[in-house]
């Protein structure tokens, strides 16, 4: 059995954590608050404007046009962009690693990847395997629509340039403050989902049937409304991935938090059993010298 100051020693040590662990929920929870107002603010923006683009596309026929193809100048590299969002921090459970699964193990593994990193975590963690063609990591402690704008403009440089075929997006969604959901949604080329619901196709062939007109002439409207869809899907990704990032880490924080206690308990009892051994051998040898004596 351990000594009675090992035990003290190490019970002083969990409690020292434990107060970090504390403070670190706390903080997470206040910044959660935060970032959770601005995931409801920028998610009606977000799926309306992601929504709106495929249906303007499910009404256009025979459009061609840069971002539309497979890379720019009818280059195909076969080269695929993936924007990796993380955090800059650790101790958030399972959220960092969640997302790079989805590059290491998921519909893309062993494809020829550039990663355009949004957080140090996926960065290191990616770079022994893939190219960091961008980091951007400092954007994700605050990030602002400007930053997305930024971004976008780099991947869809390359996209035209033939660099790269196809640019997806890889981040953390946010459901609510427990339920977090690691997704990779393919941003370039855009591709209209096809339902398998009868009513539905039914719905998509009468809505197909009044064609999209554009005003000005459709290569220029795409020029601006593309960009502007890849930028609002990078912000609105953003946006979430910090909500997500600090409610994984409230829980973590409150986990060990927990556990903490649970050890602190644990070792507490085996103090006082140590100490009470310790009284129990002094009287035993107090009254074997007593009994020795007389």
């Amino acid at each position: 059995m351990a000594s009675m100051r090992d035990i003290k020693r190490r019970r002083g040590s969990i409690q020292s954590t434990q107060q970090i662990t504390k403070a670190m929920k706390l903080v997470s929870t206040v910044k959660l608050q935060r970032a959770k107002q601005n995931a409801e603010k920028s998610d009606n923006y977000f799926r309306c404007m992601y929504s709106t683009v495929q249906s303007i596309l499910a009404k256009t026929k025979n459009l061609n046009h840069r971002f539309l193809g497979t890379g720019g100048n009818d280059a195909k590299t076969g080269r695929k962009a993936v924007i990796v969002i993380t955090s800059n921090r650790g101790l958030a459970g399972g959220y960092n690693s969640n997302v790079i699964k989805l590059i290491t193990q998921g519909e893309l593994a062993g494809e020829d990847l550039s990663i355009y990193a949004i957080g140090k975590k996926g960065r290191d963690a990616l770079q022994r395997s893939y190219e960091i063609k961008a980091d951007y990591s400092d954007v994700i402690e605050e990030p602002v629509y400007a930053d997305a704008m930024k971004i976008c403009k780099d991947v869809l440089d390359a996209f035209a340039k033939g660099e790269i075929s196809e640019i997806y997006l890889a981040y953390t969604a946010f459901k609510n403050t427990v339920v977090h959901i690691p997704t990779l949604l393919k941003l370039l080329p855009v591709e209209v989902a096809a339902s398998s619901d009868e009513a539905a196709a039914a719905q998509k062939e009468q809505e197909d049937r009044a064609l999209m007109n554009f005003e000005p002439k459709d290569e220029e409207a795409l020029d601006l409304i593309i960009p502007k869809y890849v930028t609002s899907l990078i912000y609105g990704g953003m946006v979430e991935a910090v909500a997500s990032e600090n409610g994984a880490r409230m829980q973590a924080m409150d986990s060990a938090t927990s556990n903490a206690e649970e050890m602190i308990s644990n070792l507490t009892l085996l103090y006082n059993r140590a100490r009470q051994g310790s009284i129990t051998q002094e009287l035993t040898e107090i009254i074997a010298g007593a009994n020795a004596i007389s």
